[in-house]
Order: structure tokens, then sequence, then C-alpha cells
């Protein structure tokens, strides 16, 4: 399904150009405050000049002819296996997806099924879809609490972790961050945490992630923008923003630099 670079010219930010936004699996994969990243991209494109259009998509729904970015949270097992079926017969067209550079963000749930698979406590291997080269396994223990990493693009990053299973990577999947101690991040042992391909990205982190970490609310806002409507779209619309707006992304990224800070200092 490739989608090819509108045509229109992006002027000022009275032109609100529209980005589409995909909520997958909004109804079973979407605990612990992931709705907060919806809510963090769309206020943000917002004041950057762009219309931001929101849509649901749950398994038995007609799949969007255009799709920005797409967005998953977590679920627990029962929701996984509510929607692997329909995410399975879906996997293609995100692959293609993927493959396109669509900026995409999974959290929890929705990033162990984008890897190869999660087994889950009961033995029984759900395949995933493979976008990630990743692969989960379940452990009696959970890890959970806030969790602090360093990442190489998007510097210090502050979520809440709240995961049974162990993640490891593959050659084809780089890190979303690092930790710094022994149990916390994918599994506890090699210190990384998420995983990153092209522009998707994988993580443990709810919280919401998004309202915390702002430079990769950006990055998405940023890679949906530029594949739509050409590189140099993103600075075009920052440079033509209002002092309103202005005033208003500073006030967000200071809440988010406090509430980061809040997190970080209760890690467990």
């Amino acid at each position: 399904m490739p989608q090819t670079q509108d045509n229109a010219k992006v002027g000022a930010v009275g032109d609100h150009p529209p980005l589409q936004i995909l909520s997958l699996y909004h109804r079973d994969m979407n605990i612990y405050g992931d709705s907060g990243n919806i809510l963090s991209v769309t206020r943000r494109a917002e004041l950057y000049g762009f219309r931001p259009m929101v849509r649901y998509y749950d398994p038995g729904d007609a799949w969007p002819e255009r799709i920005d970015m797409i967005l998953g949270g977590g679920g627990q097992d029962h929701g996984q296996e509510r929607i692997i079926d329909d995410l399975r017969e879906r996997g293609g067209l995100l692959h293609d997806l993927a493959d396109q550079e669509v900026p995409m963000l999974m959290i929890c749930g929705l990033y162990q099924l984008f890897g190869h698979y999660f087994e889950t406590s009961d033995h029984e291997r759900l395949e995933g879809v493979g976008i990630l080269d990743v692969h989960t396994i379940a452990q009696p223990e959970r890890m959970i609490g806030n969790l602090v990493e360093q990442a190489e693009d998007f510097g210090r990053v502050v979520g809440y972790e709240n995961h049974s299973g162990l993640t490891y990577l593959g050659e084809g999947a780089h890190p979303l961050g690092m930790v710094t101690e022994d149990g916390r991040g994918n599994n506890g042992k090699d210190h990384t945490e998420g995983a990153r391909w092209k522009k998707v990205i994988g993580t443990y982190m709810h919280g919401s992630l998004l309202p915390k970490n702002p430079a990769i609310t950006d990055f998405l806002i940023k890679g949906a923008a530029e594949r739509r409507y050409g590189q140099g779209t993103f600075a075009q619309m920052q440079e033509a923003m209002d002092q309103k707006s202005r005033n208003e992304l500073e006030r967000l990224d200071s809440l988010a630099d406090q509430a980061s800070r809040i997190a970080a200092s209760r890690p467990r």
C-alpha cells in the first residue's frame, strides 16, 4: 500500500496541513496511561500548525487509506490474544508502512508482538509480525517501576515499566536506550531497553511516555510531516509558529522536564 508524497505546498500555519494518526487496537491495547501518547502527539502537532486527525482501529474495522503515524499501547495477555489474528492479517500492510518509514511507537504488549514471537507463561507461542528483530519470553516475576535510560538520539528518556516478558534483541534491531542497573529494561541482564528499526520504536515505557519525553514526540511528528510533505516541512512549520503557540510549547516542555525529574527521583 504505497503512499506518495503530497504535492500540496505547506505554507503558513494557517494552512493546517493534515496528519493522519492511527491508534492501533485502542480498545484492547491501551493501559497504564497509553492514551496520553495520543494526546501529546495531537497537542504538539496542533501547536506546530498541523491538523492531526486520529483514527481508532480495532479488529473488524476498515483499514484506513492514508496513515502518517501509528501509535500502539500495552495490554495484558488476554488483550494480546484478542488482537493477534487481526494483527497477523495486517502484518503485510504494517511491514510495507514500516519499510516506507512511517513513524510508529509501540508500547509493551504491541512492542512484543511487533517482534517475532511472544512465549506466554503457559508456554503458548504468539507469533508476531516480525517488524522488530526481537523475541519475548514470559517469566513469573514482573519488572515494575519508574525507569530512566540514555538514548543516543533522544538523551535521557523517562517512563514506567510494568512487564513480565523478557525481550531479547537480534542483530537487526538497535535498543531505544540503555539502563545502568540489572533487573530493568528489556530483560534485566543486557541493560538494553526498547528496540528501533527505521522509524519504528518499541519500548516498555508506559507512564505515558510522550508527555515526559517531547524529543520522541517531535521525532514522530517530524517523520510523519516530512514523509508526507517533504524534507524541511517540520522546520518550516516551527518557523511559522505564532508567539502564543511558542509560549504554550515552552510550557509543555517545562512540565515534561518537571515530570521526568520527579519520576527519575522515584525509581521503584
